[in-house]
């Protein structure tokens, strides 16, 4: 029973970082799950931190288990976005945990850029804040290697823009003027909440239509939201979308996708939609 409890305190921290790392839940849940089956099985007597014996293990697995996914995801249609963690209720435990900037569609899209050690040296240091001993401990390489990866994910992530400070009520009421401006089918009107460097990224997964490019082109974007009215009844509800202020689109009631925004408290300046059915299933669940 003591196991129990000792993993239980661990496991929301290990499921951040497996999530950060693969952009799936089932498979951070697989990942988790196999450590916990580890951690049943080893002499923990000597352990001297659980934390640190159970992060090494979830760390290396789901380093393993990017290796794996990379072929998967070369050969994947189109754009490649994480399945989206939503919430309705932002007052639920995980929401509470896990409610970050790192967590948003715009960070993991940036992480993508990154090999699976670089991306763990980098989460592990700058988002879960281990020293380089520790991480090089996780990763079973020097602290030296470990700063290397560390500098050089940082350059490779490096997008000023995603830095802004916004506060959450700020964010939703930007949102709820775009939804506003794009129920009136006029293209000014949305175009006046859109910066002027943004970026639009869809995620179809081949299921279904969705651009296989990064768009930055505000008044295409703009004429995008203010024509979705001809798909069909078109239906925007607010909701966490990775831990941030986001919406869940609905055509003809039924759930189009998920989309994350990125601003700078005054315009939006990018916008992250998962449309991949299968990325979708277990939003509404």
């Amino acid at each position: 029973m003591t196991d129990e409890i000792t993993f239980a305190a661990h496991r929301a921290r290990l499921f951040a970082i497996a999530y950060r790392m693969l952009g799936i839940r089932a498979d951070a849940e697989d990942v988790v799950q196999d450590a916990w089956l580890r951690w049943q099985g080893a002499d923990t007597r000597g352990v001297q931190s659980a934390e640190a014996w159970l992060v090494t293990v979830v760390t290396r697995l789901a380093i393993d288990r990017l290796r794996a996914a990379i072929a998967e995801r070369a050969a994947y249609e189109g754009l490649w976005l994480p399945e989206p963690l939503v919430a309705i209720d932002e007052e639920t435990p995980e929401t509470q945990a896990e409610r970050a900037s790192d967590l948003s569609l715009a960070y993991m899209w940036m992480l993508e850029r990154l090999g699976p050690e670089e991306r763990a040296a980098f989460l592990l240091r700058q988002v879960f804040d281990y020293d380089y001993a520790e991480v090089a401990q996780q990763l079973g390489k020097s602290e030296a290697a470990c700063r290397q990866l560390v500098s050089r994910a940082g350059e490779r992530v490096q997008q000023p823009q995603s830095r802004f400070e916004v506060a959450p009520d700020a964010h939703r009421q930007l949102l709820q003027r775009f939804v506003e401006a794009a129920a009136t089918g006029q293209k000014a009107a949305v175009r006046a909440l859109l910066a002027e460097d943004l970026e639009l990224v869809g995620d179809g997964g081949g299921k279904v239509k969705s651009f296989g490019i990064v768009i930055t082109d505000p008044d295409k974007i703009a004429a995008l939201y203010a024509g979705m009215h001809k798909l069909g009844a078109i239906e925007y509800r607010p909701a966490l979308v990775n831990g941030e202020p986001g919406l869940l689109r609905f055509v003809d009631g039924q759930l189009e996708s998920a989309q994350g925004f990125l601003s700078d408290g005054q315009r939006i300046t990018g916008i992250y939609v998962v449309r991949n059915p299968d990325k979708l299933a277990g939003v509404l669940h």
